[in-house]
C-alpha cells in the first residue's frame, strides 16, 4: 500500500506504527503541506524502517508523480482543508489530521468533493484505538451501563513549547477544534446519538504570549434522545505533572457508570457491588485498519461520516464560544 505523507505538524506517525501489523505499507513520498514546515522527523522515521521515500517541495507534484493509494495529511491545521481537497480531487484515499477543515465553508466544499471522489476518508481520531477508551467503548456497546444518558470528557495538556502557527487563529484553527476534537469525539462516539446543539466558551488569557491561542474551553452538547455531553479542555497541566496529558471520559447510563482515567477503566454496575477495574483490550493499529478498509476488507472505527460530523461539531462549538450564543446543528 503506497502512502505519501504531507506535512510534519500532526500525527502521521500512525502510519509507521501500523507497519509491523501490515508490512505492505510503504511510504513513497514526503512533502511539506504548509510554508516553512519541517518534515525531517518523518523522513528519519521512514529511513529507520528501511524505507526510502522521495522528498518533494510541492505536495501536488508529489501526488501527481507518485500516484499513491493513500495520502496522510498533517500540515498546519489551517491548511488541512485545501490540502485535503487536492488529495480527494485526485481520487486518493485520505487519512487526515483532525479537524479536516477549520471553517464551515471549507468543510462543505470538502464533503462535497468526498462524495464525488468515491474514496475512503478517516480523520486521525486515533484515541478511539487507545486501549482504555477502546475497552470502555466496547463495555458500553455490550450494555454494561445500560442506556447512555450523560457524558463528560476531558483533555488537559502541558503547554510546553508550541510552534509559531499556534499563535494565529487562521493557521491554528482554535483550541476547541485541535485539542477538543478528541473529547468531542468521545462524547459523540460513546453517546451513539447525533448532535442537536452546543453552547461553548473559551479564553486565551494566560497563554504566555501565544497570540490568540485559547488556553481553556468548555462545551455543552445536547444530543438526540435527551442525552447530554460536556467537554473541558485546557493547556494548564503543570510542567511538573508525571505525564503530558490527562485524558478522561465518564459515561453514566441507566445501569451503571464507566470511567476512563489515568489509562485505566473503572465500572460501577447495578449487576455487581463495588467498583471493577476492567482488563484492557488490545486494539489493532489504527492505520492498519484503515488500510484494510481501503482494500475492502473491513471498516475502521473512524468512518468518513464520523470524521466530517466531529469536525462540524468542533467548528460549531468554536462558533458558539466566539459569539457567546448557542449554536444548532
Amino acid at each position: 500500500m503506497r502512502v505519501c505523507i504531507i506535512g510534519g505538524s500532526g500525527h502521521a506517525s500512525f502510519v509507521f506504527r501500523a507497519m509491523s501489523a501490515d508490512p505492505t505499507i510503504e511510504v513513497v513520498g514526503i512533502a511539506p503541506g504548509s510554508e516553512g514546515e519541517n518534515t525531517a522527523k518523518f523522513m528519519k522515521e521512514a529511513e529507520k524502517r528501511g524505507q526510502s521515500p522521495k522528498y518533494y517541495d510541492d505536495y501536488r507534484v508529489m501526488l501527481d508523480e507518485l500516484k499513491p493509494d493513500i495520502a496522510a495529511v498533517n500540515c498546519h491545521f489551517g491548511d488541512h482543508a485545501k490540502v485535503n481537497f487536492e488529495v480527494l480531487s485526485r481520487k486518493i484515499h485520505l487519512f487526515g489530521e483532525k479537524p479536516l477543515a477549520t471553517t464551515m465553508e471549507e468543510l462543505a466544499v470538502l464533503e462535497k468533493e468526498y462524495e464525488r471522489a468515491g474514496v475512503e476518508v478517516a480523520a486521525m481520531l486515533g484515541l478511539r484505538y487507545d486501549p482504555a477508551f477502546y475497552t470502555a467503548w466496547h463495555a458500553v456497546q455490550d450494555g454494561k451501563i445500560g442506556e447512555v444518558r450523560l457524558l463528560t470528557a476531558q483533555k488537559s495538556y502541558r503547554l510546553g513549547s508550541r510552534p509559531n502557527f499556534f499563535k494565529n487563529r487562521v493557521s491554528y484553527g482554535g483550541t476547541i477544534p485541535w485539542v477538543g476534537s478528541h473529547a468531542i469525539d468521545w462524547v459523540y462516539w460513546f453517546a451513539g446519538e447525533d448532535f442537536i446543539s452546543v453552547m461553548a466558551h473559551h479564553s486565551a488569557m494566560h497563554n504566555r504570549g501565544l497570540g490568540t491561542m485559547e488556553m481553556t474551553g468548555l462545551c455543552h452538547f445536547e444530543f438526540t434522545n435527551e442525552v447530554f455531553g460536556s467537554v473541558n479542555i485546557d493547556y494548564l497541566r503543570p510542567s511538573t505533572a508525571e505525564s503530558h496529558g490527562d485524558d478522561r471520559v465518564r459515561a453514566a447510563g441507566t445501569k451503571g457508570v464507566i470511567e476512563v482515567r489515568g489509562g485505566r477503566v473503572y465500572l460501577i454496575s447495578a449487576d455487581q457491588p463495588g467498583t471493577q477495574e476492567l482488563p484492557l483490550m488490545q486494539p489493532p493499529a489504527f492505520f492498519a485498519e484503515f488500510v484494510k478498509q481501503v482494500r475492502g476488507e473491513g471498516q475502521c472505527l473512524v468512518s468518513a461520516k464520523d470524521s466530517f460530523r466531529v469536525t462540524e461539531a468542533c467548528l460549531r462549538a468554536r462558533e458558539s464560544a466566539d459569539t457567546g450564543k448557542m449554536v444548532y446543528f
